[in-house]
């Protein structure tokens, strides 16, 4: 390939090069005005010796490509450019075979419209219902009216017995929608009704773009408040918000893929792991197991107060069990010295410490996971330890699986859906699969046969078939 200066800037002599390179250029009709730019992308393909390879030649258009101030019009050119040289005029012996059009269709961008942004880009505004519902008296404070509601919905979702997540997660939809009514409809929640929650509805998928699956929680905190709070049991939402979207098969990782993480973490955040693959665990089961909810002898593990207030039982991994006793006599260690200078407390619920005023400093209460560090509870004040808190293990998992090169989507959770993928690959029967993963219903497990019998995936590919 003849050096950059073959292909010289203007005041130089012209070189027979980009004589025959200009010339091509008005062979093939391009602009004169776009000439300079041609020239200067052959000039910078050269001096990066792109000419020496197909790779090399890749490499400087991978470096071009990572230019933010590259519009995709001048990619193309570009790629144009350095055929003209390469193919037409110095007749390299590897230009011919290669992919040239192929690289310059990859550089179109996304037009706005485009069917993958068109939803996010173009915004549609919801029209605001005419409500037949006039306000029963002035409008309270917003804030005010959002505290009312909120002790109120905190007191029917306790007395419901529901769940914390779930409580967290109805308050924080009920402000969002109570301001909502406030300041766009001009109405406190029970004077909007079921068509201001047909509004609030319409406003997050068009304006907020919100999942079937958002929807589908928002519909559910309101309907809540209406008829726990409000007491308004029967009501019909005029415009109903579409039905769930097909949920989602679950990120399930290969007994090789969990190896590769497991390997890349350290204790105590390797033993929680290897629990939740092993016992199939959701992560705050694990992290909140207790030195007495582990059974040596009948090899199992007991799980109390799991989602939805269930107690169930499963097994203890015989591989973990050394490690377990080793780390237990460590931990055991640790909650002696504590004791020895005053401390040695875990926290309790109320109505067990209450019950059992001791039970907090004996071992068998002691977190299996605990904290490094003692705290004070954020409302008695009193000096405990505590066990991991969820971030910390989330953050371990997800480096791990950046280290072991793992190209999926895994979180903790992952290792539970695993744990019931192996077991039904292992010949293990649904019902037991369903009574050791804590499910309500049958269908909920079934969704890992259906990962298992591939569904359509599971076809022979035409490009597999034997000829």
């Amino acid at each position: 390939m003849t050096p950059p200066s073959d292909i010289p800037s203007d005041g130089q002599p012209v070189s027979p090069v980009r004589q025959h390179f200009l010339q091509r250029l008005v062979a093939l009709a391009i602009k004169p005005t776009a000439h300079e730019y041609y020239v200067q992308w052959a000039e910078d393909w050269t001096k990066a010796r792109g000419n020496r390879s197909a790779d090399a030649t890749n490499a400087f258009f991978d470096a071009l490509g990572r230019s933010t101030h590259i519009e995709d019009w001048q990619f193309r050119q570009a790629v144009d450019a350095v055929y003209i040289l390469a193919h037409d005029i110095l007749a390299l012996s590897w230009a011919e075979a290669y992919d040239w059009q192929g690289l310059a269709d990859q550089a179109w961008s996304l037009e706005p419209g485009h069917r993958t942004l068109g939803r996010e880009i173009i915004k549609v505004r919801p029209k605001l219902p005419v409500l037949p519902t006039k306000p029963s008296g002035p409008l309270p404070e917003t804030d005010a009216e959002i505290d009312r509601i909120v002790v109120a919905l905190r007191c029917a979702i306790r007395l419901a017995g529901l769940a914390y997540a779930t409580e967290d997660t109805y308050v924080n939809w009920n402000i969002r929608y109570t301001r909502f009514c406030l300041e766009c409809l001009k109405l406190t929640p029970r004077d909007a009704g079921p068509a201001g929650m047909t509004a609030y509805l319409n406003y997050l998928a068009l304006e907020r773009n919100v999942s079937a699956a958002t929807q589908k929680q928002a519909l559910n905190a309101m309907v809540f408040l209406t008829r726990r709070v409000f007491g308004i049991e029967d009501f019909t939402i005029e415009t109903p918000s579409h039905g769930y979207a097909q949920r989602r098969p679950p990120v399930v990782l290969s007994r090789r893929e969990v190896a590769a993480i497991l390997a890349h973490l350290e204790d105590p955040w390797k033993l929680a792991a290897e629990l939740m693959y092993g016992s199939g665990l959701r992560q705050m089961e694990c992290l909140r197991l207790r030195v007495k909810d582990l059974d040596f002898d009948q090899g199992t593990i007991t799980i109390h107060e799991g989602k939805g207030g269930k107690h169930r039982v499963v097994p203890l991994p015989m591989a973990l069990e050394e490690r377990l006793k080793g780390y237990l006599a460590a931990a055991k260690e640790k909650h002696r010295q504590d004791l020895a200078i005053g401390l040695g407390e875990t926290h309790l619920p109320d109505a067990l410490a209450r019950k059992y005023p001791n039970a907090g400093t004996e071992w068998a209460w002691q977190y299996l996971f605990a904290a490094a560090n003692v705290c004070a509870h954020p409302r008695t004040g009193h000096i405990a330890r505590h066990h991991l808190h969820e971030h910390s293990l989330q953050r371990q998992f997800k480096e791990a699986v950046r280290k072991a090169d793992i190209p999926k989507k895994a979180s903790c959770h992952s290792m539970r859906h695993s744990f019931a993928t192996s077991l039904l690959q292992n010949g293990t029967d649904i019902r037991t699969v369903q009574d050791l993963m804590g499910h309500s219903s049958v269908e909920t497990t079934m969704i890992y046969l259906h990962i298992l019998r591939r569904p359509g995936a599971g076809a022979v590919s035409p490009l597999d078939f034997q000829p």
